[in-house]
């Protein structure tokens, strides 16, 4: 998602490969090596262990929700993923290794009956925890399937008690240029900020994600707490949460505010809408050997999602 204005007699970007994803490439080959090897020295839950809350995973897996490609392998996953307030390369998870994430505490604020903040421990705790398998489909055009752990966001909606004026769902993750260096870019409008409307917060799908692979949420892919929208674009499921405020009016999220004519509020995966500068027509499958297949309208949810939309007219509703 690097933003580029490409004059008329460069190559396009979608022909050239960025020098961030070749080398993150290369050095997954590396990293994966690196993994088999770790995971025979040491046991799985080496860093779960840490973590207050890891004697509840892994949590039951809800058949419900199931997959029509292998689950993304977990060395796979753990390094190549974006998280921009570490850096703008696919390796830049890694650097996430010295975010703090204990303590760390939710804030409920804006139009609720009780504005109040919890310790994601007791937060945690007090939800009903599942497993579930969802697709992730990135605006970049590759794909995962990851086995997430977490609640239904309508729980956390319950536990908030917003009020009958609140229509969206702003959700905001930390600001520390100290820990976070790509914070140190002014020109981004941080902290990052996504939302949702009231109906697609408590559409079945929307998911908090608090673990992964059976065990608590790795740093890299946004923990102790992100968002799994798997009918939008990945960019939608923000990281490392610190902030939910039920509001009246659209929030303008991160990537809207920083290009608006390239991404919008709304997001959702469309084969048929290319984004401006590539095709979206088809996606690759990580881990599995550039393997590309034709991508799905909302990535294959849309019975699920689709009546969310009906009549929604002068809306961008897929990029």
């Amino acid at each position: 998602m690097l933003i580029r204005r490409w004059r008329n007699w460069e190559i396009p970007e979608r022909e050239a490969t960025p020098e961030s994803v070749f080398a993150g490439r290369r050095n997954l080959l590396k990293a994966g090596a690196a993994a088999l090897v770790a995971e025979a020295l040491w046991p799985r839950d080496l860093f779960a262990a840490s973590d207050p809350t890891a004697a509840l995973y892994p949590a039951k897996r809800d058949n419900a929700y199931k997959l029509d490609r292998p689950i993304t392998p977990e060395s796979v996953n753990t390094h190549y993923n974006n998280f921009y307030e570490f850096g703008m390369g696919k390796d830049a998870g890694d650097a996430a290794s010295v975010l703090p994430i204990r303590p760390w505490s939710i804030q409920f604020d804006g139009l609720v009956e009780k504005p109040q903040t919890i310790a994601i421990d007791d937060l945690i705790r007090r939800m009903p925890l599942e497993e579930r398998l969802y697709r992730h489909r990135c605006v970049e055009s590759w794909a995962m399937a990851i086995p997430w752990t977490g609640f239904a966001l309508k729980a956390l909606v319950d536990y908030a008690k917003p009020l009958a004026g609140a229509k969206y769902v702003r959700m905001q993750t930390f600001k520390d240029s100290k820990i976070a260096p790509g914070q140190r870019q002014f020109w981004y409008p941080w902290p990052y900020t996504e939302g949702l409307t009231m109906a697609e917060a408590t559409n079945e799908l929307a998911f908090m994600v608090t673990g992964a692979y059976g065990k608590p949420l790795a740093k890299c892919f946004g923990a102790p707490l992100r968002l799994a929208t798997p009918w939008k674009y990945g960019f939608k499921s923000i990281k490392s949460i610190v902030r939910i405020s039920f509001v009246a009016e659209r929030p303008k999220t991160f990537w809207e505010a920083l290009s608006p004519s390239e991404y919008g509020f709304w997001a959702n995966v469309n084969p048929k809408v290319p984004h401006p500068r590539w095709s979206q027509a088809t996606e690759e499958l990580l881990g599995m050997g550039g393997k590309r297949v034709p991508t799905l309208l909302y990535n294959g949810y849309a019975e699920q999602v689709a009546g969310l939309y009906t009549g929604l007219t002068g809306e961008n509703l897929f990029m």
